[in-house]
């Protein structure tokens, strides 16, 4: 049940360095002290199918073990994970003991979701606002006391179907309140030229835990019940709560600091305006939303085909196993097939595993299946987190990774109760038809919802010059309101409007909150391109969010010219009392 929390911890973005210059038009001022996101460790199946290429790329794939904090946070993590997945199946098994129900047993994938749905936003400004150990201190420590109740009351038989959803809800907030930040650490664990290979281990590591902790939980639940897994789990919080508060982690400073409410609408805005992002979105909730039955329901099927926790343990470690072979088939098919070919090969294939399941009524068969549901998961998770990470730059990274966590969970949580109250209705195998048939379905998105280009140079382009000051003003000083003024040629000002109407998309993008072009009535080759942003802290980091992909657009717009540009800068002027 908590596969898609496992999933979430993961996620990850390659780290984009190197600012291009433009000694014309480069804003001449102290550089930013600390960029809001580095970028953090990759999913891990995106991870794991990195593997092969992290030798050519910073030399031996094992150089990242020579760091102390990186192994041992590493070997703290494979218990940790190890731990959890023996969690999701004694949460489920338990719940098919306390209930009979597919609905009850459904609502533990929608308690694990839900606060991933509810936090993923504010969760990614906490992150990059308030010091990142010691919130991992703080959320690993709420995860062991919840997961030490949780055995307990098992242990002393008081367990009910609410009160295991209920924490099992708990558990996931401190998760989900605790995603964005963890993989925010882990690029500072390692050099830049180490992170290739660090990604690849902790998919390793992973995958190890995936293929291992659901044997092993049914091992241990049939030989010594379900709170004995449970108390496993809390131990496995131990090991990472001592690593991280070991780290000495060096205190750093931000210039221009960001509130929540703040950095959760600059991220909200970026994908707005960010059309390939929205389309990730799009396609990846669609197959998530039918997907979600696979994993609310599969515990009903498992039971049903065998009495025994192995059974269902034995399920999801065939499919843990299947998710390596994912990640090797990708990177060797990545090098021969488009992405959309990918995606539509893995989308048949885990869709006929779903179809599988709800026909099929031998274990032994399923086992062998499930290698091929958890290679094609791991191929379109790995592709829509990859694109994700891709098409996002620097300083707003883990908060649009946040928004496609908010989209990921808010579909397994929906998808999970609405496939729950399917199955209570009709059965598991009629709603597990249902969600195949509509997994394949979703290969129709590809059409009109092309995938993205992701190959846009996302490195930071600091391209405005600084605007001359009678007095300093305060960051919170606002609203500002910035024009440019153009003069062009009349005959090309039609070309000239198509394409500074394209350049909305990055005002927009990048903090204004207002935004028009303007023709002057007395110069008929005069135009003036006006914006607004809430003040002048978000208006200096609206210049450290353009992109050079960003200046590629500019330039096509300042081609049309036919003199300098002229950039103004107005405050908002508060009237007295009275």
């Amino acid at each position: 049940m908590f596969e898609s929390i496992l999933l979430v911890k993961r996620l990850s973005a390659s780290v984009r360095e190197g600012c291009k210059s433009d000694d014309a038009l480069r804003y001449n001022r102290a550089p930013m002290a600390e960029r809001n996101e580095s970028g953090a460790e990759a999913e891990a199946t995106a991870g794991a199918a990195a593997a092969a290429t992290a030798g050519a790329a910073a030399g031996s794939p094992w150089r990242p073990l020579r760091v102390p904090i990186f192994r041992n946070l590493l070997i703290a993590d494979l218990a940790s994970d190890i731990g959890t997945f023996m969690q999701t199946v004694g949460a489920a098994w338990l719940m098919t003991s306390l209930s009979s129900r597919p609905l009850y047993i459904a609502l533990i994938q929608t308690a694990s979701a839900l606060p991933f749905f509810l936090l993923a936003l504010p969760a990614g400004a906490i992150g990059d606002i308030f010091d990142r150990r010691r919130l991992i201190l703080g959320t690993e420590s709420w995860m062991l006391a919840i997961a030490v109740i949780l055995a307990a009351v098992t242990i002393a038989g008081g367990m009910t179907p609410w009160l295991l959803l209920l924490l099992t809800l708990a558990l996931s907030l401190g998760d989900a309140v605790e995603a964005p930040t963890w993989r925010a650490i882990f690029p500072e664990l390692v050099k830049k030229e180490d992170l290739t290979p660090a990604l690849a281990l902790n998919g390793i590591e992973f995958n190890l835990a995936r293929a291992v902790g659901p044997g092993l939980a049914g091992l241990v639940i049939a030989v010594a019940g379900v709170g004995t897994a449970f108390t496993l789990n809390a131990a496995s919080f131990l090991g990472v709560i001592v690593v991280i508060a070991l780290w000495k982690r060096p205190a750093r400073k931000r210039r221009l600091p960001e509130t929540v409410r703040g950095a959760s609408a600059a991220a909200i805005r970026y994908v707005r305006y960010s059309p390939g992002i929205r389309t990730v979105l799009v396609r990846s909730a669609c197959v998530i939303f039918f997907s979600s039955a696979f994993w609310a329901l599969l515990p009903t099927v498992a039971k049903d085909l065998s009495k025994s926790s192995i059974g269902y343990g034995l399920l999801l470690g065939f499919f843990g196993g299947g998710a390596v072979l994912g990640a090797v088939l990708l990177q060797r098919a990545g090098a021969k097939l488009s992405r959309e070919a990918i995606l539509s090969a893995a989308t048949v294939v885990f869709g006929g595993i779903v179809v599988s399941t709800a026909t099929l009524h031998s274990l032994a068969v399923l086992c062998g299946l499930m290698i091929l549901g958890g290679a094609a998961w791991t191929v379109f998770m790995s592709l829509f987190n990859t694109m994700v990470q891709n098409l996002a730059p620097d300083w707003v990274r883990a908060r649009v990774l946040a928004v496609y966590l908010f989209v990921f969970q808010g579909s397994v949580a929906i998808g999970s109760t609405l496939w729950g109250f399917a199955a209570d209705h009709t059965n598991a195998h009629v709603a597990l038809l249902a969600s195949g048939v509509g997994i394949g379905a979703c290969l129709l998105l590809q059409f009109p919802f092309r995938l993205p280009n992701t190959e846009a140079d996302l490195s930071p382009w600091n391209h405005w010059g600084k605007p001359s000051m009678f007095e300093d003003i305060a960051p919170e000083q606002g609203p500002v309101l910035v024009t440019v003024r153009y003069v062009i040629d009349p005959a090309k000002a039609p070309e000239f409007l198509k394409e500074i109407y394209k350049y909305e998309r990055v005002r927009r993008r990048d903090g204004a909150t207002r935004w028009g072009i303007f023709y002057d009535t007395e110069a008929r080759n005069v135009y003036v391109e006006t914006f607004v942003v809430d003040s002048w802290a978000e208006h200096e980091r609206q210049h450290d969010r353009f992109t050079a992909a960003d200046h590629e657009v500019e330039k096509r717009v300042v081609n049309y010219a036919l003199e300098p540009i002229k950039v103004k800068h107005y405050i908002h002027a508060k009237g007295g009392a009275g």
